[in-house]
C-alpha cells in the first residue's frame, strides 16, 4: 500500500518515482488523472480520498479510480474520461467489424467447397457409392462447422454488442457529468457555453431566445460570515429554485461562483420578465434552512438582468448586455430585475463594470 510522505521537504523527483513505482506494483496504468490520484493519496493532502483508496486493497480496477477521479478532480478529469470511453466504443465497434469479418470469410470458404464440389460432381457417373459416401460426409462436416462457427459468431457478436451498448451508456453518463455543476447538480459554464453558441447557429432561433442572469446579492459577505459548507448549501437551494421556475423550455445553468444563468426559449420579453421576477420573489420569499437545527438563513435575494437574443449580434454580445441589465439591478439597489433593452442609453455602457461584485 502507499505510504503517504512523512516529509514536507521530500522533493517533487523522489515523490514521481515513488508513485510511479507505487502504480507499476499495483498494476494502475499510468494515466495522468491516475497519477494525480496517488499524488493526492501520497502526500496525504486529502484524506478522504486517501481512505477511500485504501479501501480499493491495493489491486484498484480503472473503474474504481475513474469513480475517485470523478468525485475528487471533476472537473480536470472528466473530459479525459470521456475520451477514454469514446475510444473504448471505437473498439468494441472494431472487434464487431472483424467478427463480420470472420463470418464472411467462413462463408466465402465454405462457398467455395460447394463450389469444387459441384463441378467435380457434374456430369459424372463413374463415381462409386464409396466416393459418394466420402463427399457427403465431407460436405456434411463443412457445412457443420461453419454452422458451430456461425453460432460462435453470433454469440460472440451479441456480447460484444451488449458490451458496447454499456460502454455507450457509460460514454453518455461521462457526458451528463462533464456537463453538470458537482456542488448544484444543474448545468455548469461548460454546458452554458455551448447553449449559448447553439443560438446564434439559426437566425430564426434568435428571434425566439433570451438570456437571463442572476447573482446572489451580498453572497461574499455571507459566505464570509458564516462560512462555506453553509454558502454550499444556500448556493443548491437556490439552483433548485431557478431550475424549478423553468419549463423544459428554459436551461438553468451555474456559471460560477454565485452566479446563475436562464437560456430562456419562445416567450417574449415581457413573459421572459414575468420568469425572471418570478424567480426573484420566489428566492427571496424562501426559507434557507441549513444543518441539523433548521436554522433559517434567510432572506436572500438575487438580482437579474435580462436581454432577448434579438437585441444582440452573437452569444458574446448577448452576455455582456444581459450582464449590463444585471448590474443595472445591482446599481439600483439589488434585489430587481432589469430588461437591456429598457436601460437608459449611455448609462451603463462604460461603466456598468465598477458594479461588478459586492
Amino acid at each position: 500500500m502507499l505510504q503517504t510522505s512523512s516529509s514536507a521537504e521530500e522533493r517533487p523527483g523522489d515523490i514521481a518515482s515513488t508513485i510511479a513505482s507505487c502504480m507499476r506494483r499495483m498494476g494502475i496504468v499510468g494515466l495522468p488523472r491516475n497519477y494525480e490520484i496517488l499524488y493526492e493519496v501520497y502526500t496525504g493532502s486529502n484524506r478522504e480520498l486517501a481512505t477511500e483508496f485504501a479501501a480499493l486493497n491495493g489491486r484498484p480496477t480503472q473503474e474504481a479510480l475513474d469513480r475517485l477521479a470523478l468525485k475528487y478532480f471533476a472537473q480536470s478529469n472528466r473530459q479525459a474520461i470521456v475520451e477514454t470511453a469514446q475510444e473504448q466504443i471505437a473498439d468494441r465497434a472494431q472487434e464487431i467489424l472483424s467478427l463480420l469479418g470472420r463470418e464472411r470469410s467462413s462463408l466465402e470458404k465454405f462457398g467455395v467447397i460447394l463450389d469444387q464440389t459441384s463441378n467435380g460432381l457434374g456430369g459424372r457417373t463413374d463415381l462409386s457409392r464409396d466416393i459418394l459416401r466420402k463427399i457427403v460426409g465431407i460436405m456434411a462436416a463443412a457445412t457443420e462447422t461453419t454452422i458451430e462457427q456461425g453460432r460462435q459468431i453470433s454469440r460472440a457478436m451479441e456480447d460484444k454488442s451488449e458490451e458496447l451498448e454499456r460502454t455507450r451508456a457509460k460514454l453518455e453518463q461521462y457526458k451528463r457529468l462533464a456537463d453538470t455543476d458537482p456542488l448544484t447538480r444543474i448545468w455548469n459554464r461548460r454546458a452554458f457555453d455551448k447553449r449559448m453558441a447553439q443560438i446564434y447557429d439559426d437566425e430564426r432561433s434568435v428571434m425566439f431566445h433570451a438570456l437571463v442572469l442572476a447573482d446572489i446579492d451580498g453572497f461574499k459577505s455571507f459566505n464570509d460570515h458564516y462560512g462555506h459548507p453553509v454558502g454550499d448549501r444556500i448556493l443548491q437551494i437556490v439552483a433548485h429554485l431557478l431550475k424549478a421556475q423553468g419549463n423544459e423550455n428554459c436551461f438553468v445553468a451555474r456559471t460560477g461562483g454565485e452566479e446563475f444563468a436562464l437560456i430562456v426559449e419562445g416567450l417574449s420579453a415581457e413573459a421572459t420578465m414575468a420568469v425572471a421576477e418570478t424567480a426573484r420573489a420566489t428566492i427571496e420569499k424562501a426559507e434557507f434552512c441549513v444543518g441539523s437545527t433548521a436554522r433559517n438563513y434567510g432572506p436572500i435575494n438575487i438580482s437579474l438582468g435580462v436581454c432577448m437574443a434579438s437585441d444582440a449580434t452573437d452569444a458574446d454580445d448577448l452576455y455582456a448586455k444581459a450582464d449590463q441589465a444585471l448590474y443595472a439591478s445591482k446599481a439600483d439597489g439589488r434585489n430587481r430585475v432589469s430588461l437591456y433593452a429598457n436601460l437608459p442609453r449611455g448609462k451603463f455602457t462604460k461603466s456598468w463594470l465598477i458594479y461588478r461584485k459586492d
